[in-house]
């Protein structure tokens, strides 16, 4: 199975219902990021950027499962900022998984290991570790020494706890495939049991543009990657992915994948923000669609991340002859949990020694938030 079977009978139950009552637009995931704040300062990032003026707000547990009931998305993703630094993390997803959704909760993994405890195993839960390359690229990447190897602790630790993990992978003009491909053989030693992965969108806040790719840049890009990827449990529809290398077209369709912040519903869509709504209603409603997308607003030229395209044909858009059967098949010829070598520790991989010995632990003074209730950005 490319998904837990829990998970893929609830979508497609979900999927099902809405295409019954008719609907139009329906969301499938709900990027919910209760702060901005992050102890990263990545390079490809907009986020700490774009809300560098509210970035030590949150949203409360209880506006975050408000959001979710509101909107009705079968599937959580947990984003931020770095999630793991809200300090109701634990409560926001047991919250959330009681209300019936399957959660991915992505992060940069560091702290995993610290937080572990505040978590418990279950098919309608992901720790969705960002990894863009083996040690000395990543930790290039999020512009510090040491993130990679507390990631990949921060994995193993997750898995001996019997947790799902994945990793998500960003890629870039100057990403190397090949160490991309390395980097999913050695998670497969490590049980990891899927791999997301999407090209970079250039955010205009970010100053570095030239790590970005055109759409001719990407379609070049994921023929290579796909070529050398596909043996792992990617969790990459194969749909969006003729769409990334170029041999299929498909429409933009960002109201699948909602944005909610503390600073409200945003608009248009995860990348890109026009404007911040008070219901998930009122953005759907209020929102010009048809303004956005590539050929419409040159921000969308050479978009083709999955938060606008890869819930295309689930929501109908654009289907042909086969779709249904193509991810079926996709769906049953996956496997989860890596190949679960043991000797995955021998491995060396760019610089990561892989020796297994867990690190020691986290410092118990680095706190998250101070004495007086406010959350400490790092």
């Amino acid at each position: 199975m490319r998904f837990p079977l829990k998970m893929t009978a609830n979508l497609a139950r979900y999927v099902a219902s809405q295409r019954l009552r008719g609907s139009e637009k329906f969301p499938m995931v709900l990027m919910l990021e209760p702060l901005h704040a992050c102890n990263l300062t990545c390079t490809g990032c907009g986020r700490i950027r774009e809300y560098k003026s509210t970035i030590s707000e949150m949203l409360t547990v209880e506006q975050c499962v408000a959001a979710s009931d509101e909107c009705g998305a079968p599937v959580v993703s947990i984003c931020g900022g770095e999630p793991m630094i809200y300090p109701e993390i634990g409560r926001l997803t047991r919250e959330i998984l009681a209300h019936g959704r399957h959660i991915i909760l992505c992060t940069n993994g560091m702290f995993i290991r610290k937080r572990l405890h505040e978590f418990k195993p279950t098919s309608s839960f992901f720790f969705n570790v960002h990894l863009d390359g083996l040690e000395r690229t990543h930790d290039l990447c999020v512009e510090k020494d040491g993130v990679f190897r507390e990631a990949i602790e921060g994995i193993k630790a997750a898995k001996a706890a019997g947790f799902f993990v994945s990793s998500n992978t960003t890629v870039y003009k100057e990403t190397d495939v090949n160490e991309i491909a390395e980097l999913y053989a050695y998670l497969d030693t490590l049980g990891v049991d899927g791999y997301m992965l999407s090209p970079a969108y250039s955010y205009s806040a970010v100053q570095t543009q030239d790590v970005f790719m055109s759409r001719a840049d990407i379609r070049e890009k994921f023929r290579e990657a796909v070529a050398l990827l596909d043996k792992h449990n990617l969790m990459v529809s194969p749909i969006y992915l003729d769409f990334l290398r170029g041999e299929r077209e498909l429409d933009c369709t960002a109201w699948g994948t909602p944005t909610f912040n503390p600073r409200g519903w945003k608009g248009p869509c995860y990348v890109i923000t026009d404007n911040h709504y008070n219901s998930y209603r009122e953005m759907i409603d209020k929102t010009p669609w048809e303004k956005y997308g590539p050929g419409n607003d040159p921000r969308c030229a050479d978009c083709m991340m999955h938060v606008g395209f890869e819930t295309t044909p689930v929501l109908g858009v654009k289907r042909q002859l086969g779709d249904a059967w193509t991810m079926l098949k996709w769906q049953f010829s996956g496997r989860m949990g890596g190949n679960g070598n043991k000797d995955a520790g021998n491995r060396p991989t760019n610089g990561h020694t892989g020796s297994g010995t867990l690190m020691p632990p986290p410092p118990q003074n680095a706190e998250l938030v101070t004495s007086d209730g406010r959350l400490r950005v790092l």
